[in-house]
C-alpha cells in the first residue's frame, strides 16, 4: 500500500495558549487513536520551533552549517504524520480529519515508492 506524508503547516510565533491548545490536543489524540485501530499509522511526530534548525550545504568541497531554517516563512512545517493507506482518497480523508482537528492547513504528499538496493 502506498504510504503519505501529511505535514502540519504552522505559522510562526508562539503556540496557542493552553485553553485554546487543550481541546485541538483531545481531538488530535483521538484521530491518531482512529488512525491507530485502522491500521493506517506508520509514524508520527512534532517538530522543534524552527529558529533551531540546522541547514548544511555543500559548498567548495565543504559541508557548510548554518542557524535558522531553510526557507524564511511565515508558516513551517510543524509536525507530521506518515500514514499508509489504499489509495489518494483516503489519505486525503485523514488529513481532513487532522485539518478538522488540528484547525491547521495539512499537506498531503505521496511517499515516493521503495526501490530494491542497488547491486
Amino acid at each position: 500500500m502506498p504510504r503519505y506524508l501529511l505535514s502540519i503547516i504552522q505559522p510562526d510565533g508562539p503556540p496557542p495558549p493552553p485553553e485554546f491548545l487543550g481541546p485541538i490536543m483531545a481531538d488530535l489524540v483521538k484521530v491518531n487513536a482512529d488512525l491507530s485501530a485502522a491500521g493506517a499509522r506508520v509514524f508520527a511526530a512534532g517538530l522543534t520551533p524552527p529558529s533551531g534548525a540546522k541547514v548544511l550545504k555543500l559548498q567548495d568541497g565543504e559541508v557548510q552549517v548554518t542557524d535558522g531554517p531553510f526557507v524564511e516563512a511565515k508558516a513551517q512545517i510543524g509536525g507530521f504524520t506518515i500514514i499508509e493507506v489504499a489509495d489518494e482518497t483516503a489519505a486525503l480523508a485523514w488529513g481532513g480529519r487532522f485539518a478538522k482537528a488540528i484547525t491547521l492547513p495539512i499537506e498531503v504528499r505521496a511517499l515516493q515508492p521503495d526501490h530494491p538496493p542497488a547491486t
